[in-house]
């Protein structure tokens, strides 16, 4: 049958309110910095577009996805939106008539062209994650075609916080031009095969889209994240957590409670604690981890030949592989953490849809702590807002949740200890730091979407 790839457009009375806010920002930005200029007055013909995508909690599953592995994520309620004009012309040559500008809140408007002999900007790195991503869509287009557009960008998911403001914009611009896409006249969608006429499902587009936004992050943007921030923001879902598997991109819905005797009024809820230590997973040790565990898979292959990446091994073979391949050290430290995460990861998953809480938060608890002991991604700040919530009457688990060196914890917690939790995580880390902690309740939402505007 044929169908659209996209899904239905949302109106945004039916938007939650700060994405509608966000919507009036970037409107309001999109008018200030284009509204009156020349240019802009020769693309009134083209169509507004608006596009709006999620930051991300990750439950458990960290550092896992770049081998292969599973995680358990969901898309929370701050999120990034892409409001502006924009079509497909025929490439000219860098002249004014097909340049690209964008703005956001934070930054100032940068103008280029869209054409594969683009390059990163080293001045204002921000904007390589939207230009990535058109790269990743302008194969899609024919050989003399390129995109044009004005976009204003207004965001609420807190930059470097380890909630996932990279994918959020990405995701968003990639929605944004499939918009665009959408309403060209020729049947042109995806390069992969997919078309307006092709039967792909919205499962299938959604996977789509997070591989090329993933792959704009890997190549342009030089950080060589797995799939997972992509992923639940194109594809998160209300009230569901996602079981992602980074090797298939197959992934599950995943319900508190839903299995269990325990009804959702007396699920506990999730606390997101930010720690205001920003991180920049594009430097330091970040990509130092991803190479310490392509090296730990070398040794660990030795022992079995089966094994490709971390994915594959189980404790056993760590056992052979320190007594037969001298595994050691570091690289001991940073499979044992992969391993032991992977299995926690699909047990949680089981464990949350029994609503037993306890086995929940034990695991959280031991992700936190072989984050912090075997792969050695969390500061002093991080483990102090850890041990104050594990602490904390009402509490089952609580643990680092992103890349780390910094950002933010997520703590599982009885619904009606919320409130006092977040007051005592406020008073207690500022007076133990001196430092500002920002905390919020959140609840799986939704993914990212196309908005009727």
């Amino acid at each position: 049958p044929i169908i659209s790839i996209m899904s239905p457009k949302l109106s945004s009375p039916d938007l939650p309110l700060n994405v509608q806010s966000l919507i009036s920002q970037a409107k309001d930005l999109f008018e200030k910095s284009f509204g009156d200029d020349d240019e802009q007055a020769k693309r009134t013909n083209l169509p507004i577009h608006c596009a709006s995508a999620p930051g991300r909690v990750n439950l458990i599953g960290e550092h896992t996805d770049y081998t292969g592995g599973y995680v358990l994520p969901l898309a929370i309620g701050y999120n990034t939106v892409c409001y502006g004009r924009g079509g497909i012309v025929k490439y000219s040559g860098p002249t004014a008539s097909n340049i690209c500008r964008i703005v956001s809140t934070n930054n100032s408007i940068v103008e280029f062209n869209v054409s594969p002999s683009l390059s990163p900007s080293s001045t204002n790195k921000w904007i390589n994650y939207v230009q990535g991503v058109m790269l990743q869509y302008l194969p899609d287009l024919k050989t003399e075609e390129t995109f044009v557009l004005d976009m204003a960008i207004a965001g609420d998911v807190p930059l470097g916080s380890g909630l996932s403001s990279s994918a959020s914009l990405e995701v968003a611009t990639a929605v944004f031009l499939e918009s665009i896409m959408e309403q060209h006249d020729d049947d042109v969608a995806y390069s992969s095969g997919a078309t307006k006429t092709t039967n792909m499902s919205p499962k299938e587009v959604k996977m789509e889209r997070a591989v090329r936004c993933q792959r704009a992050e890997n190549v342009f943007c030089n950080v060589p994240c797995g799939i997972m921030d992509q992923f639940v923001s194109s594809a998160g879902c209300h009230e569901k957590l996602l079981l992602i598997d980074c090797r298939s991109l197959d992934f599950r819905e995943v319900s508190m409670g839903s299995d269990g005797d325990n009804s959702e009024i007396d699920a506990p809820v999730l606390v997101v604690a930010n720690s205001n230590v920003t991180h920049d997973l594009g430097a330091g040790e970040y990509p130092i981890r991803v190479r310490q565990c392509k090296e730990a898979t070398e040794i660990l292959s030795k022992v079995n030949p089966r094994i490709q990446s971390l994915r594959d091994v189980s404790m056993d073979d760590i056992d052979d592989a320190v007594s037969l391949a001298g595994l050691e050290g570091v690289l001991l430290q940073r499979a044992r953490h992969v391993v032991s995460e992977n299995k926690r990861t699909v047990e949680t998953s089981d464990a949350l849809e029994r609503g037993d809480w306890e086995m929940v938060g034990r695991f959280m608890n031991e992700s936190h702590s072989s984050m912090k002991n075997d792969y050695e991604v969390s500061c002093d700040e991080i483990d102090l807002l850890v041990e104050l919530a594990q602490n904390f009457d009402g509490v089952y688990g609580s643990r680092l949740t992103g890349g780390g060196f910094g950002g933010c914890t997520v703590t599982l917690v009885e619904k009606e200890c919320a409130g006092r939790l977040m007051h005592y995580l406020i008073r207690e880390y500022e007076k133990k730091t001196g430092k500002k902690c920002t905390c919020f309740e959140t609840s799986p939402g939704d993914g990212a979407k196309a908005i009727s505007v």
